[in-house]
């Protein structure tokens, strides 16, 4: 059986404990592909399992590999797979059952879609999760159309610079909280008026918002009621909003999990081709590296995203 390098969790806590190992390569099904993983990207749900306070992952599931997105080149495909050749360039959101901190990941090809030819696999493995959590958040659950005003928390950040960039192509006014070191960053991102959210209360500079767009929750998610219109939506990727208050603001409020989407991360391909969207990446660390990168993203303010490179 042929092995390959992955990243482990064996035990919950600090991701410094994560260890890079031989384990079996996997085989793909009638449906999947073999890919090839030159860089998979970090998100927050990885240190978060890696804690221990992630609900869907429990002790009797480990060991396992971290990593929701990758990018990678497709070595072998399964019986039943058409539109995918061995040789082609892939990038996927993974499903909860694949890792992607490996050296090889077997996947369903429905969830593979062409890598867009002008990013680099670490550009490439950086856009799916992120992306897609962005997408969702503001198209199909917030619902936001053209000339609407958007509040988005945390805009900076992995998903918050693919949210600005993503509303501000819809043609939405986009008001964006950050830190004063991120001004430029958001500007540059599109970004209408950036506030800085440690000197600034935001609810004192943003009135009559359409959608408020939280990526950071607590007390953040507490004082956007005030900013939104009556009628508007409230959007978390974390803590569920306040239903009472929901209906005391008309408003619809709900919080979401992001799905990996073949088709939606091939639109957003194309709006990167287009020289629309672009993923920024704040820095890279080798594969042997991954506690580390996690542990970066977990203490502090990143913009963009970090991204695990193969070395291959």
């Amino acid at each position: 059986m042929a092995t390959m390098k992955a990243v482990l969790l064996e035990t919950f806590g600090d991701a410094r404990t994560l260890r890079v190992k031989e384990i079996d390569r996997p085989q793909p099904g009638d449906a999947e592909v073999l890919i090839k993983v030159h860089a998979a990207s970090v998100n927050p749900v990885d240190y978060k399992i890696a804690s221990g306070k992630y609900p869907a992952v429990t002790q009797a599931q480990l060991p396992v590999v971290l990593g929701r997105d990758i990018s990678g080149t497709v070595v072998s495909c399964g019986r039943q797979v058409s539109g995918l050749r061995v040789g082609d360039e892939v990038y996927a959101m993974l499903d909860s059952g694949h890792g992607g901190f490996a050296e090889y990941v077997a996947l369903s090809a429905k969830l593979c879609v062409p890598k867009p030819a002008k990013l680099d696999h670490a550009a490439a493995a950086a856009v799916p999760l992120a992306a897609i959590t962005a997408w969702q958040g503001l198209f199909d659950h917030g619902r936001l159309n053209s000339g609407q005003r958007v509040l988005i928390h945390g805009g900076a950040g992995g998903v918050g610079h693919f949210a600005v960039q993503f509303a501000k192509e819809r043609g939405a006014n986009v008001s964006t909280t950050g830190s004063a070191e991120d001004k430029d960053f958001l500007r540059l991102l599109g970004a209408d008026q950036a506030i800085n959210y440690k000197s600034d209360r935001f609810e004192e500079v943003v009135h009559d918002v359409d959608l408020v767009f939280d990526l950071v929750a607590g007390d953040t998610q507490e004082r956007s009621w005030s900013v939104l219109k009556d009628g508007g939506t409230l959007i978390s990727t974390l803590a569920k909003p306040s239903q009472a208050k929901a209906e005391e603001h008309h408003a619809r409020a709900t919080n979401y999990m992001a799905q990996p989407n073949a088709a939606e991360l091939s639109e957003i391909g194309q709006l990167i081709t287009a020289g629309k969207v672009k993923p920024y990446i704040e820095a890279t660390f080798p594969i042997e590296e991954a506690g580390l990168a996690l542990v970066r993203l977990e203490g502090r303010h990143t913009q963009g995203k970090i991204v695990l490179e193969m070395g291959v």
